[in-house]
C-alpha cells in the first residue's frame, strides 16, 4: 500500500483543519435525524410526524413508552402544550402505538406513558377485554394508518376482574365480565382464589393481558401477518396503581 506524506505547511494544516471540521460538521448534522427516528416528539408544542413515525422500528416505541413511563415515575413528565399540539395535527395524525386499556380512571394510558396529542391511538374498555370493534379499531390504527405497536394494558387491582371472580351479573355488564373468565380458568395460583385476595386478583388481570393478546393474534389475521412480518409488534402490559411502574408481559 502507498503511504501518502502528509504536508506539514501552514497551508496544509488549514485544509487539514478544514476537513476535520467539515467531517465533525456532517457527524453532528446527521445525529439529530438519528435520534429524532428514535423517540416521539418530546412534549412542548410538536407531535409526531410521519416522517418520525415511520422511523421508528416497533421495538424503539415500546422503549420510548417505558422512557415516558420512567419519567411519569419520577415526576419530570414533558411539559406538554396541548393546545398547540391540537392545531399541530388537526390535519392529520401519526401515532406511533395503538393501547388498549382499561377504563378504570387511575391508569390514563396518555399520562401513564406521557405521551401527547397524536403520539399513540387509545382505546378503553372495562378489564381490557378484546371483542370484535376494538380489533377493528387495532387493524385502523395499524393497516391503515400505519402505527407500529399494539398494546394491551392491564392494570392491578381490577374491579372488571374482580367483578368476573365473583360472577357478577348486571345488565350488560354481565356478557362483557364473561370474556374475563377465560383468565380466570387459566390462572395458575397458590392461595385464596377470592376477589378478596389482592394476589390473585393481579396474577388474573396478568393472566388476562396474555388471554388477550392470544385472542388479538387469533381472531386477527390482518394484524398477525403484519407482526409475522415484522411491522408491528403485538405486546401486553401491567401497570401497578400504587407505584406508577408498567411492566411488559406476554
Amino acid at each position: 500500500m502507498k503511504e501518502t506524506s502528509s504536508d506539514n505547511s501552514p497551508n496544509g494544516r488549514v485544509l487539514g483543519r478544514r476537513g476535520f471540521l467539515k467531517t465533525v460538521a456532517g457527524a453532528c448534522a446527521f445525529t439529530p435525524v438519528a435520534a429524532l427516528s428514535m423517540q416521539f416528539a418530546g412534549g412542548g408544542s410538536a407531535s409526531l410526524t410521519k416522517e418520525q413515525r415511520d422511523r421508528m422500528t416497533p421495538g424503539q416505541v415500546i422503549d420510548e413508552l417505558k422512557k415516558g413511563n420512567e419519567r411519569f415515575r419520577a415526576g419530570k413528565m414533558h411539559p406538554h402544550d396541548y393546545l398547540a399540539q391540537k392545531r399541530y395535527t388537526a390535519a392529520g395524525q401519526y401515532p406511533a402505538a395503538v393501547v388498549l386499556g382499561c377504563i378504570d380512571s387511575r391508569a390514563p394510558a396518555e399520562i401513564v406513558f406521557d405521551t401527547g396529542i397524536g403520539d399513540t391511538f387509545i382505546a378503553r374498555i372495562a378489564g381490557n377485554v378484546v371483542n370484535d370493534d376494538l380489533l377493528g379499531s387495532m387493524e385502523f390504527a395499524c393497516a391503515v394508518a400505519g402505527a407500529k405497536l399494539v398494546l394491551l394494558f392491564g392494570h392491578t387491582a381490577c374491579g372488571a376482574i374482580k367483578g368476573a371472580i365473583d360472577d357478577v351479573e348486571m345488565g350488560n355488564l354481565t356478557g362483557l365480565l364473561a370474556r374475563v373468565k377465560p383468565a380466570i380458568t387459566a390462572t395458575k395460583f397458590e392461595g385464596e382464589k377470592s376477589s378478596k385476595n389482592a394476589a390473585y386478583v393481579d396474577a388474573v388481570a396478568r393472566t388476562n393481558v396474555v388471554v388477550g393478546l392470544d385472542n388479538i393474534r387469533r381472531r386477527s389475521p390482518i394484524l398477525a401477518d403484519m407482526e409475522k412480518k415484522g411491522s408491528i409488534q403485538i405486546a401486553g402490559a401491567m401497570y401497578d396503581l400504587a407505584t406508577g411502574m408498567v411492566e411488559f408481559v406476554g
